[in-house]
């Protein structure tokens, strides 16, 4: 799927053939099995991410692929491997793609295929922003907006796993119910409104829940200050989003007398960070492997949708109150 200028998909986006690059001695040839779509695409398409490739570009950064031939310098990777791509920018919407062997990350064949196609995004963002903020221990409490997103089942998921309480906000909707019912199931604890978050009876909570010491927050505008009222003196927001495109805006009196501190994350830059350190990688894709296995980390509510329907999938992707992650089958 290239797009070959900036504006809104799918208009920009459109279904070509291409020849597939020649093979060099440090590259694997992949098979392409299935890749999502997901908010950082979108606004890769519309020129408004942080980072942009080259035009024309294929779009998609994150999907699971098969190994189908290897380069004479390859040695992690054979014939065969599961890989899921660890680098923004490469284009994962495609059936086969020759991608450098240092942008690979080789995946369990025990590990489901839509697992690994949402692995290296959302679970690896939750896992950092639970481990690398705050020290938190079993009983702790945790609170987030967009509970129903990626990141936030991710969260949920991880947390309950480590026992740590989760206090998830959601936006007001029609189907509200079925919302609180899918996230109590996958291990949430509280699952409250935006406007409920406003209200005097959030003191009653804290009464069976401590009050978290980190808070998570991918909206912005006033649903962030919100957040912020229920947060432990000294404790962190971390910021790793903007859906409402709002300012995150911070009462004085929680600077103040609160002491609260405010932390950004971006995957990407952990990614680039840490880019000498792969046992730190490792580590972190082990752990959620093991999770997988142990039936305490799905894959989040998704639709798959083969290739050519991808208009469909990207209007879908793009409408209000989506619950559910488009996965293209390729």
């Amino acid at each position: 799927l290239l797009y070959e200028r900036h504006g809104e998909p799918p208009a920009v986006v459109q279904l070509k053939d291409l020849e597939v690059a020649v093979l060099g001695d440090s590259d694997v040839h992949v098979k392409m099995l299935a890749a999502p779509i997901n908010p950082a695409d979108i606004n890769t398409i519309q020129g408004t991410y942080a980072t942009l490739p080259a035009l024309p570009a294929v779009g998609g950064n994150e999907g699971v692929g098969e190994v189908l031939e290897v380069g004479r310098r390859v040695t992690a990777l054979k014939p065969g491997d599961r890989v899921i791509l660890a680098v923004n920018g490469l284009g994962t919407w495609r059936t086969w793609g020759v991608f450098p062997e240092e942008a690979l990350l080789r995946v369990p064949r025990d590990i489901p295929v839509l697992c690994a196609a949402t692995l290296s995004v959302n679970p690896c963002t939750a896992f950092r922003m639970l481990a690398d903020f705050e020290s938190l221990a079993p009983g702790d409490s945790v609170i987030q907006n967009a509970a129903n997103s990626g990141v936030g089942q991710a969260v949920i998921q991880i947390a309950k796993a480590s026992g740590i309480k989760t206090i998830n906000v959601v936006r007001d909707r029609a189907d509200l119910p079925k919302l609180v019912e899918r996230l109590m199931a996958l291990g949430a604890d509280l699952v409250v409104t935006e406007e409920m978050l406003r209200k005097p009876e959030m003191k009653d909570i804290f009464k069976d829940i401590p009050k978290p010491r980190l808070a998570l927050n991918c909206v912005g505008g006033k649903s962030t200050t919100e957040m912020l009222r229920h947060l432990q003196p000294r404790g962190t927001m971390v910021t790793y989003g903007g859906m409402a495109k709002q300012p995150v805006v911070v009462p004085v009196r929680a600077f103040i007398f609160q002491d609260v501190r405010l932390r950004g994350f971006w995957m990407s830059q952990w990614r680039k960070d840490h880019a000498q350190d792969p046992d730190s990688v490792t580590s972190m894709m082990d752990a959620l492997f093991q999770l997988i296995r142990r039936g305490q980390l799905s894959t989040p509510t998704c639709t798959q949708v083969p290739l050519q329907d991808y208009r469909a999938a990207l209007e879908n992707s793009m409408k209000p109150f989506t619950s559910s992650k488009q996965i293209l089958l390729l």
